[in-house]
């Protein structure tokens, strides 16, 4: 059986840090008809996050780490 592929646009979309943690850019309607979201609303889309915990197994799945 051969080696499972990594997926390239998941991996260009995270990042993992030192301790294991998998960061996400929170990129939910951030860039599409924006004038009539306020300003915090898109202060927050650009902000980057944690996955939750039940999307954390299939991400690292994905990367086959």
């Amino acid at each position: 059986m051969s080696k499972q592929k990594t997926t390239k646009s998941v991996e260009k979309r995270i990042k993992i840090t030192s301790t294991g943690k998998i960061l996400r850019r929170h990129q939910l309607a951030a860039g599409h008809l924006k004038s009539h979201k306020s300003k915090s609303a898109l202060n927050r889309a650009k902000k980057t996050k944690t996955f939750a915990k039940g999307e954390v197994r299939a991400i690292r799945r994905m990367l086959g780490i």
